[in-house]
């Protein structure tokens, strides 16, 4: 049994952008897990559709309870092959990726599309399918169901960074993320009770000498 997840998303900037960017997705802050990245092969076709391969090298935890299943030295790592299609003719960027480490315990195939918004020109919308299977006797359905929640919050983090990269493309400031968000508000709690700490202990110096 598989499971299957179908998801769109739109990003508000041009289909040419969106290609543009996506060679540049990695390093961005939501990406920390992509290790690295290697074409494998690039070429154009007789009608200029580029199409490559690369192997993207991926840090991936696995649950305590599944680790038992793997090699230690594949426990928090893996391997994912991508191939892409780049049309010019009728704008389209289509991905297939699928990862050949853990394959035996679970595989993971995700297919994306990238077109033109018919509705705003000058947005790409994006249609994302994926296929999770496993076929470990008795753990198949629990491993599944890991599977697509992991994927479903890859999904979020994929977008916000290439949102990240898109912005800083064009020069514009990039939505922060939360670590930094949340890094700036602590030094702002810290520096505040430290200010409030001084000025406790000023007053009570003061008392002292009263």
């Amino acid at each position: 049994m598989v499971k299957y997840f179908c998801c769109a998303g739109l990003l508000k900037n041009t289909w040419d952008q969106v290609c543009v960017a996506y060679w540049q997705r990695y390093p961005n802050p939501y990406s920390n897990h992509v290790l690295t990245e290697d074409i494998v092969f690039r070429e154009v076709t007789p009608t200029n559709c580029l199409i490559s391969r690369r192997l993207l090298t991926k840090t991936s935890r696995a649950p305590r309870w599944m680790e038992r299943y793997l090699p230690k030295h594949m426990a928090s790592s893996a391997y994912i092959i991508e191939d892409s299609i780049v049309d010019p003719q009728k704008r389209t960027m289509t991905t297939l990726t699928w990862n050949i480490s853990h394959a035996r315990l679970m595989s993971v195939e995700e297919r994306c599309e990238y077109r033109i918004n018919p509705e705003n020109g000058s947005w790409t919308e994006i249609k994302r399918e994926a296929w999770i299977s496993s076929n470990v006797y008795g753990l198949s359905r629990a491993i599944q169901e890991f599977g697509l929640a992991r994927f479903k919050t890859s999904v979020t983090k994929t977008m916000k960074g290439f949102e990240y990269v898109l912005a800083k493309m064009q020069g514009e400031t990039p939505s922060r993320t939360l670590a930094e968000t949340a890094t700036e508000r602590a030094r702002e709690t810290a520096l505040a009770a430290k200010e409030k700490a001084k000025d406790l202990a000023s007053q009570a110096q003061k008392k002292q000498y009263v």
